[in-house]
């Protein structure tokens, strides 16, 4: 006779075997499996590319091959055309993208500590970031000529609005207890913002800059696309005229480059300034 018949209790069913794969929700890779993973997907795609090409699935005119692209860019390298272009490029994105973020951190600070400040930013912000970027180009060429302002301009307007609101978010984030301390201890608003609100919300706001600087790249190159006589988008134009795809194609893998690079160097950063916000993954 078995236990349950006797007891009239039903023995438990054994635990399921817990899933370690990679595929289980919450669990992270390690560094060496990341970076397999990244290195893995990568080399793939230089393989389709590669054999797309090689066999000539896919005209040269509209994809050339790994080799063309690269000896355009060592030729370019020589000639210092790639370092003017890089130089000016850089130039104007950390310009416009520096003046973007200081504005948005002051800004959706105030808006997100104070209900005036937020009456008065977050409907207008709201109203004006689904306008269209790309609409503005002509006006910031009327307005203020095709200098190197021009281009400030337009990467301000395609990252501002969008970073206020991250800023404003990132601010309200921060729990009310911490208010609440501060004012416990006598502190004045100003002291609040400042020593409490802003410190606490600044992993979020950092993590918002590094969202929105991609962003800015891509402003930057609809910016140079547009009455422009140097940079990376000045370049993919000229290219265009004279059908030189294998420019076009290196120009672009080189944006994706600096970009993740700008990206991985301020997850660096991240990690060393906020190490007492340690995050899952």
């Amino acid at each position: 006779m078995s236990v349950s018949k006797v007891t009239g209790v039903v023995p438990l069913s054994p635990p399921r075997k817990r899933r370690l794969g990679l595929l289980t929700i919450g669990r992270a890779p390690t560094r060496g499996q990341f970076l397999g993973i990244s290195v893995t997907v990568f080399a793939l795609l230089i393989a389709a590319w590669w054999a797309a090409t090689s066999s000539g699935a896919i005209p040269a005119l509209f994809l050339p091959g790994l080799d063309r692209v690269w000896h355009r860019m060592v030729a370019l390298t020589a000639d210092g055309t790639l370092a003017g272009d890089i130089k000016s490029s850089l130039y104007r994105i950390v310009i416009a993208f520096v003046i973007s973020s200081a504005m948005s951190i002051v800004i959706g600070a105030l808006a997100g500590c104070y209900g005036l400040f937020k009456a008065i930013v977050e409907p207008l912000v709201d109203f004006v970031r689904y306008m269209p970027v790309v609409a503005f180009v002509p006006l910031t060429i009327l307005w203020t000529g095709t200098d190197d302002f021009q281009k400030f301009l337009v990467i301000w307007i395609g990252t501002f609005f969008q970073q206020v609101l991250m800023m404003i978010d990132a601010v309200k984030r921060v729990p009310s207890d911490f208010v609440g301390l501060g004012r416990t201890l006598g502190m004045p608003d100003r002291a609040i913002m400042l020593k409490i609100v802003l410190p606490a919300a600044m992993p979020a706001i950092w993590d918002a800059l590094r969202i929105s600087l991609g962003w800015a790249w891509t402003w930057l190159v609809l910016a140079e696309l547009v009455a422009s006589t140097s940079g990376l988008g000045y370049r993919i134009v000229v290219s265009q005229r004279y059908f030189q795809t294998d420019t076009i194609i290196g120009y672009i893998l080189l944006l994706g480059f600096l970009g993740l690079i700008t990206d991985q160097v301020m997850r660096a950063a991240e990690r060393i300034l906020f190490r007492y916000n340690r995050r899952r993954g």
